[in-house]
């Protein structure tokens, strides 16, 4: 005999935790912001999904997926190459300067708070840079194709440059929360392409 059916959305609850853990981190988020925020008594979490730091995992991975579905989007839209890089780097200051939650990157504050002591958090960091990844590769070879973007180098190495500069750019808005000033460095960022 199976035990009791689960009576909860996984995916609400993934989504109420994914809210802690962005705004919290995963140090900072208790396990009574966890029980208010999903609805979910300790005992319904934990067996659901194993820890905290399961939990936590699993909100990772979906805010991981939500992430690489929007930038994939901007960036495989037609148009100019570099006007889907400033449309990708714009939408990036957007959530940073969000005026009510000012809460950054949570897959650039996980790597910065987990990755020497959780490798599921740098094995979920490593395969999300690797989507990213391959599709700037794309559309890098694709502004060469066209000779929008300068060919001096191959299409990878210029991408895993251009990656670089945003999760710079997105670092940066953290401690230097002005448009202007981040608008300016998106703009000396596609200058150098």
């Amino acid at each position: 005999m199976s035990g009791r059916p689960r009576e909860f959305n996984d995916i609400a609850v993934i989504e109420a935790a994914m809210d802690v853990f962005w705004s919290h981190g995963y140090e900072g988020a208790s396990a009574q912001a966890l029980v208010e925020r999903t609805g979910l008594g300790r005992g319904s979490l934990y067996n659901a999904f194993g820890s905290k730091l399961g939990l936590y995992h699993e909100a990772l991975e979906h805010y991981q997926q939500l992430g690489i579905q929007i930038q994939s989007r901007i960036l495989c839209r037609p148009g100019p190459v570099k006007a889907r890089l400033r449309e990708l780097m714009l939408w990036g200051i957007d959530i940073d300067l969000d005026p009510v939650k000012r809460r950054g990157c949570m897959a650039q504050f996980a790597v910065l708070e987990r990755s020497g002591t959780d490798p599921k958090v740098e094995q979920i960091s490593r395969v999300y840079v690797a989507r990213l990844e391959q599709v700037l590769c794309d559309l890098f070879a694709e502004g060469q194709a066209s000779g929008e973007l300068a060919t001096c180098r191959p299409a990878r190495t210029a991408a895993r440059a251009f990656l670089s500069s945003y999760y710079g750019l997105r670092l940066l808005g953290r401690s230097m929360p002005e448009r202007d000033f981040l608008i300016d460095t998106l703009e000396g960022i596609l200058t150098s392409l």
